[in-house]
């Protein structure tokens, strides 16, 4: 079913060339002209001029089916092949005692891509040319360095989930895999924007069988509660905090940043729709947060009397262990949901890489270009395709080992240093105007950033001092907590006052010059912060201000902005943070052999 919202008479829409192909002009800070037109979503169009008010409850959501795809895909995409892997392991080696980690993380989820959603609405940009082109090609490599390894590797072991799932049913490896490949590729090269989107809803539907694959496990709804108290069970070692950084790692990985900015702008949405990308997301939540819960209740319960407790190996071993003590049906339910997730990881970790290579190079990279408009950017999805399946099917199950248990450590280590740079686009007024961080936002960011820096500290001090015990542990994360407290206190005053000279300099600039900001002159912009007596505004006042600025604001072309300078201890900080992070990456390496050949 397919929805046409409300438009404006036929002679104010644009022609066919304009609203359904790449022709149109971009907007300022946009470079590819394939982001700009209608919105062509898996269930629908929205005509680029639509000015059209929903009043009614059925009206908006027809929008939001329009609008939906790029929060419930990278979610949904979250629960990849490691995903499934590291919420079965936690299940077989830990019950739901870990089920508080999930929790914990929904807030982060919904802080770290909401964020990604304003930036790539208003800027109509992907997040790594906004970092290339604000911060200067040292920080973005910096950046973007980070996310080519991890989603290199992550993509490795989406096709190790497609053989182990397919060899569940006597498929081999050299069938399936090179059977994965060529379906990825010809669902993204078709050059349909739309066409790719329904594929994606597709695989999405198939993903429900986690409920019943769920319910066939028999879970205790006593003991699923009771793993919403946060515990270490068996005390807080390396071994542990490696376990719970995983599924931070594959929860909140940071190539989602870089997949739902540039798919948002793919999509062409603009801050008019940010309602409803934002709705989008918290159902891709809520869909992502379902599937982990099944999935560690299902090895949880069916394995929790058997010999295979706390003996997990791999993903493949649990389907496995499910068809022979949980029966046939179990197994196979598992399968499935492994060979979906592994399809859409390897979609969404794909494009999240030729995205971003397609920022860095400044070249054409949309799905709504056909293969021979974009050819570099479908030759590096194709190699990226070509290089993971061929790994697959030359390593040993040692190294697919190795590799699908690292891989989401990896990712939750390096997440912080991903966050860092998304706080700062999201804090940088000439980019986004009116649309930056409030404090409040900044706050949970920064509480995100600092218990990511604290799990990867704790595994560092853990695999160095192996007898350290949990109580030391737990006092560790209670200095750094303290620490981090007097910390974000005095960044948030420093930041309140340095955000209100700033507003009080620019307001007098405009009012000085009558420059047009957002479609309104200087004084008058001026007059929406406060009374012609000088007086402030209420609160309510000052929102109806902030939401008329957000309507007409768009980040001007990038390079005419003056880029934010680095402070000499901002830089040794990030500096500091990048080579602790380098640290910690090998130490995960290490720790990850270790368990491997334990």
């Amino acid at each position: 079913m397919a929805f046409h919202t409300t438009r404006p008479a036929r002679s104010q829409r644009p022609g066919p060339s304009e609203s359904t192909t790449p022709q149109a002009a971009v907007g300022p800070a946009g470079t590819d002209s394939a982001h700009v037109g209608d919105i062509v979503g898996a269930l629908g169009t929205i005509e680029q001029d639509d000015t059209g008010r929903r009043g009614s409850l059925g009206e908006r959501l027809r929008v939001l089916l329009v609008v939906m795809g790029p929060g419930l895909i990278v979610m949904v995409g979250d629960n990849d092949a490691g995903g499934v892997a590291t919420y079965a392991q936690a299940g077989q080696n830990y019950g739901m005692k870990l089920l508080w980690t999930l929790a914990l993380l929904i807030p982060v989820l919904y802080v770290n891509q909401e964020m990604v959603v304003r930036l790539g609405a208003v800027t109509g940009v992907g997040h790594a040319r906004l970092i290339f082109q604000r911060f200067g090609r040292f920080w973005g490599m910096f950046s973007v360095g980070d996310l080519f390894l991890v989603n290199a590797l992550t993509l490795v072991t989406e096709f190790i989930g497609v053989s182990q799932a397919l060899d569940y049913f006597g498929i081999p490896q050299y069938v399936s895999v090179p059977l994965a490949a060529v379906l990825l590729f010809a669902v993204v090269a078709g050059g349909s924007f739309r066409r790719w989107e329904r594929f994606l809803f597709a695989l999405i539907a198939v993903n429900v069988i986690v409920l019943p694959m769920a319910l066939l496990a028999h879970p205790k709804l006593d003991e699923t509660a009771a793993g919403i108290v946060p515990r270490f069970p068996g005390g807080l070692d390396s071994t542990l905090l490696l376990v719970i950084i995983a599924i931070v790692g594959t929860t909140v990985a940071p190539w989602q940043l870089f997949f739902q900015q540039s798919n948002v702008v793919d999509k062409r949405i603009t801050p008019r729709w940010i309602h409803y990308a934002r709705a989008d997301l918290r159902i891709g939540i809520v869909v992502v947060m379902a599937g982990a819960i099944a999935i560690m209740a299902t090895a949880a319960f069916v394995f929790q009397d058997t010999d295979l407790l706390g003996r997990f190996t791999d993903a493949g071993a649990v389907a496995d262990g499910l068809g022979r003590h949980g029966g046939h049906t179990l197994g196979a339910l598992f399968a499935i949901v492994l060979l979906d997730a592994s399809l859409i990881g390897a979609n969404a970790v794909s494009l999240a890489t030729t995205y971003a290579l397609g920022d860095t190079f400044k070249k054409r990279h949309s799905l709504h270009w056909k293969l021979r408009e974009a050819p570099l950017f479908y030759l590096g999805y194709a190699v990226l395709i070509g290089l993971a399946a061929t790994i697959t099917l030359t390593s040993d199950a040692h190294v697919q080992g190795l590799i699908t248990q690292g891989v989401q450590a990896l990712a939750g280590v390096l997440l912080p240093s991903a966050t860092v740079f998304l706080v700062l686009l999201c804090n940088d007024r000439p980019v986004l105007g009116p649309w930056v961080n409030t404090v409040k936002q900044n706050v949970a960011a920064g509480v995100i950033v600092w218990v990511l820096v604290l799990l990867s500290l704790a595994l560092t001090a853990a695999t160095f001092f192996p007898d350290l015990t949990t109580t030391q542990l737990a006092w560790g994360f209670a200095a750094g907590a303290f620490v981090g407290l007097i910390g974000g206190v005095l960044i948030v005053l420093h930041t309140q006052y340095t955000q209100q000279t700033a507003r009080i300099e620019a307001f007098k600039a405009r009012h000085t010059k009558g420059d047009a900001f957002g479609g309104v002159t200087g004084e008058a912009w001026l007059m929406q912060v406060q009374h012609a007596d000088g007086s402030p505004l209420s609160r309510t006042e000052r929102k109806v201000a902030l939401e008329h600025d957000r309507t007409f604001w768009r980040t001007p072309a990038l390079h005419t902005l003056p880029r934010p300078q680095f402070s000499a201890l901002r830089k040794a900080g990030l500096l500091t943070l990048r080579g602790y992070l380098l640290l910690a990456v090998t130490l995960v390496i290490v720790k990850t052999v270790q368990l491997s050949t334990s």
